[in-house]
């Protein structure tokens, strides 16, 4: 006789989800059918249940190479053996000095210098402080005000989110910091929809820069921070020649242009960092998520010669700059990213996925015609699928069709609100592809 008993789960499961607030989460609605997940390998998410997930998310834009990578757990294991913690204000590891070394290689020439922290919101926060303090020591105090971008994401600190241009992440928090301004978004869906690539059409819209330089004066502008790719927004792809323009307004007037490439840093787009791929020298660049692979908590932001050196007057014995976390350069965390560069070297990984672009934008593409499928962008190994809003619930589409996803069709993927964004790992295959795509069609049909 079959036995019919309910299999015993992978894992102990809780039986109260009452006590963890989680981040960036419907938590009434995720507390009634939970999705939780025991481990992972490879392209693979496991559930509490042993169900097998295809990651098409790389986590949250991080674990690049995949999950479950020995090298990266066995150093580690390995450094948390040897050295657990050590202070990172006025001591430091041998791990720090070399893993700034190698990031440094990889980043675009005059990029020499790397302050670490935990985190991208950290890294945006450290850059736009850099920011400040860079003008005062250069005599320019009046420069303060910061300029972000409608519809971009830089984390959660206080900076981050004021030069942040999402609005649900903003409005509960009242004026956060003063001297703030926006640059438009980059999209026009009427001239722009179902590219891939970088859009033909835009670069106008970095003129708008100049507008806010009169409008303000440029002797009060201290820094203008953007995505290369607006990611969780729901991909946004710079158009053609909108970074290079930027870049030539802020030099006209004397203002720091920083890129967040914490996510489309560490081969996201086909490059060590996009600032490559778009052939732009940024003055900062913020890293984070991919630099460990997800495996470990680092962040940092990669600095300009002229700006780091301009720190370096004084007297030897004072402190340069009074800013930095507990766990800036984390001996751990430093563990972590070596071995995650490694991988990244040997396997090529970022060559890979350039060569990989086209076929992953054709397969994405396919999806054109399906129900509610308003526009497809596709950048990089990273696509964002509108769905058209049902008019009485906005976002609720995208978030039906992230649980019939996880649900159903045993798939992961990110949502900003009804955009379905897909990241996998560099690692994907062409099949896995096929097969992400095809579940996704079932996933949008599922919603229609």
């Amino acid at each position: 006789m079959l036995d019919k008993s309910p299999a015993a789960p992978a894992v102990n499961v809780p039986n109260d989800l009452a006590a963890h607030w989680m981040p960036f989460t419907a938590n009434r609605a995720f507390k009634k059918a939970p999705r939780l997940l025991a481990g992972a390998t490879g392209m693979h998410y496991i559930t509490v249940d042993g169900r097998k997930i295809i990651d098409a998310a790389a986590g949250m834009w991080c674990c690049n190479a995949g999950h479950g990578r020995t090298e990266i757990s066995s150093a580690i294991a390995q450094q948390a053996a040897a050295l657990d913690y050590a202070p990172p204000f006025q001591f430091g590891i041998p791990q720090a000095f070399e893993l700034a070394s190698r990031i440094a290689e990889l980043a675009p020439t005059g990029l020499d210098h790397v302050f670490f922290c935990n985190s991208g919101s950290e890294a945006a926060d450290t850059a736009l402080k850099i920011a400040l303090a860079y003008h005062q020591i250069n005599g320019q105090g009046s420069r303060t005000r910061l300029i972000g971008r409608v519809r971009g994401y830089h984390g959660v600190g206080f900076g981050g989110t004021a030069v942040g241009g999402i609005v649900n992440n903003r409005k509960i928090f009242g004026s956060l910091l003063a001297g703030v301004d926006h640059l438009p978004a980059t999209y026009d869906r009427e001239k722009q929809a179902f590219s891939k690539g970088e859009p033909e059409y835009g670069a106008n819209f970095a003129d708008e820069l100049e507008n806010l330089v009169n409008l303000h004066g440029a002797n009060t502008i201290a820094a203008v921070i953007v995505e290369p790719m607006a990611g969780s927004t729901g991909v946004l792809p710079a158009p053609k020649g909108y970074l290079k323009k930027l870049r030539e307004i802020t030099q006209k007037h004397g203002i720091l242009l920083i890129f967040d490439e914490v996510i489309t840093g560490y081969g996201r787009l086909g490059y060590a960092f996009a600032a490559e791929r778009y052939g732009v020298l940024p003055d900062m660049l913020t890293f984070a998520k991919g630099i460990t692979n997800g495996a470990a908590p680092m962040g940092g932001v990669l600095v300009r010669d002229t700006i780091h050196d301009a720190f370096m007057t004084g007297p030897e014995h004072m402190v340069e700059l009074t800013h930095g976390y507990t766990y800036s350069a984390h001996p751990i965390a430093c563990a972590a990213g070596l071995a995650t560069l490694d991988i990244y070297r040997d396997e090529k990984l970022f060559e890979r996925a350039n060569k990989l672009e086209p076929k992953f934008a054709d397969a994405v593409m396919s999806l054109k015609g399906l129900p509610n499928v308003v526009d497809i962008r596709t950048v990089g190994i990273t696509a964002g699928i509108d769905l058209a809003p049902r008019p009485e619930a906005v976002g609720k589409r995208g978030y039906d069709a992230m649980v019939a996803a996880f649900h159903d069709n045993d798939l992961m993927l990110r949502i900003a609100g009804d955009t379905l964004a897909l990241t996998p790992p560099l690692i994907v295959t062409e099949e896995q592809i096929g097969e992400i795509v095809e579940r996704v069609g079932k996933v949008i049909r599922a919603v229609a």
